[in-house]
């Protein structure tokens, strides 16, 4: 591999090493073609999405640290798709001048959730109560820590959790134990349930030289633990909106971010906003940016790594609606019927990922422009019955 020097004749970047070969990988296609750049991933089968769109693809698990000095030795930087990596790992890698965007630090917060909550704090981001179990702890003190975030509570595995896995509600004192040993008393947070009336997220993008871009925050509404839709921008009051432009602001400076990341919060029924989660990377909350952005987050994500000039991120219309398709238990022949139907929408652009059916399996999503006075909700409701509703 060869590494672009650290002072201003740093040599031009052309091969970006994707760890990660699913349908954000996959997303990324086109927005290379446009920048000239080239695209080799890291991904465990030649049958995920990304290796059809890539020059070069190394097989290997996305946390296969010799897969990753495979990469590196075919790529000017390496970033992400997926943050299921070997951290301390790649630190070897790191240290003989591979150069990851973003930084391995920044990966690390995601692998464990408690680093996220204590980065939060420092930075006096609004942070949900939490406490933090180890795993030896005794019931007792597992009972004092959940007595001061308060009943109900979220218990949260600390590692490896997604799309509601590995995420459990705790309505009383006497279920504490019975969840704790669910995840085998593993490490995990205990959070305070926040009844919140929206979700939100934003999505930050930051070069090397320090220019924030900021996209416009949307609504996300989940279906057992899973992004169902998005809508884009979200009706928050102008309050709420700039909290959330600062606190992504805020977030991705104290980083050094370079790339993208999407950030996920709770909208209280007080107006507070409180940080949910971060994914440095491309993110499912900004899908509808395909169709809706001037630059979208895929493209935005490689003009960071690749120290092009990022791009505008207004939106090119009023707002927008975006919903997942998820596999369901039915045919492929069934599946392939709604996809037809879905492709007779107007003003929608559908993504098909080309992945193997599996019952929730992310297959895809479809995007709707709107005009203004459109209702989103019942353009999203709509959507959705073409894919859910009855075949």
């Amino acid at each position: 591999m060869t590494h672009p020097p650290s002072d201003g004749n740093r040599r031009k970047i052309q091969r970006i090493g994707v760890i990660g070969g699913g349908q954000l990988a996959w997303m990324m296609g086109p927005a290379a073609l446009r920048l000239g750049l080239e695209l080799v991933v890291q991904t465990p089968s030649a049958e995920d999405p990304a290796v059809a769109i890539a020059q070069s693809a190394v097989l290997a698990p996305v946390a296969d640290v010799a897969g990753t000095e495979a990469l590196a030795n075919q790529c000017d930087v390496i970033t992400f798709e997926n943050e299921f990596i070997d951290c301390e790992g790649l630190q070897a890698l790191a240290q003989r001048g591979v150069m990851f965007r973003p930084k391995l630090e920044v990966l690390a917060l995601v692998l464990d959730k408690r680093h996220q909550r204590e980065l939060f704090d420092r930075l006096g981001l609004p942070n949900p109560r939490y406490a933090v179990l180890e795993g030896p702890e005794s019931e007792a003190e597992l009972y004092q820590r959940a007595e001061g975030v308060g009943l109900p509570l979220v218990m949260k595995t600390r590692r490896l959790g997604y799309d509601g896995y590995g995420t459990v509600v705790v309505k009383t004192a006497e279920d504490l134990v019975a969840a704790w040993d669910g995840f085998r008393r593993a490490p995990v947070l205990l959070e305070e349930f926040v009844p919140f009336t929206k979700e939100l997220a934003i999505m930050v993008a930051r070069s090397a030289s320090g220019k924030v871009t900021l996209y416009p925050t949307v609504e996300t509404v989940q279906v057992n633990h899973t992004c169902r839709r998005v809508i884009a921008p979200v009706a928050v009051s102008g309050a709420v909106a700039d909290t959330m432009a600062n606190l992504g602001r805020t977030l991705v400076n104290a980083l050094d971010l370079v790339g993208i990341i999407g950030i996920e919060c709770f909208l209280t029924e007080d107006g507070r906003v409180l940080v949910n989660e971060i994914a440095p990377r491309t993110h499912n909350s900004g899908h509808y940016s395909l169709d809706a952005c001037a630059t979208s987050q895929f493209e935005q994500q490689l003009r960071a790594v690749s120290d092009q000039p990022l791009g505008s991120s207004r939106l090119t219309c009023a707002q927008a609606v975006m919903v997942n398709l998820l596999g369901l238990e039915e045919s492929e022949a069934s599946h392939q019927q709604r996809i037809a139907r879905l492709k007779q929408r107007p003003h929608a652009t559908l993504y098909w990922y080309n992945k193997g059916l599996r019952p929730g399996r992310k297959l895809g999503h479809i995007t709707q422009r709107l005009e203004a006075g459109d209702d989103p909700i019942a353009a999203a409701e709509e959507l959705e019955a073409l894919w859910y509703g009855p075949a």
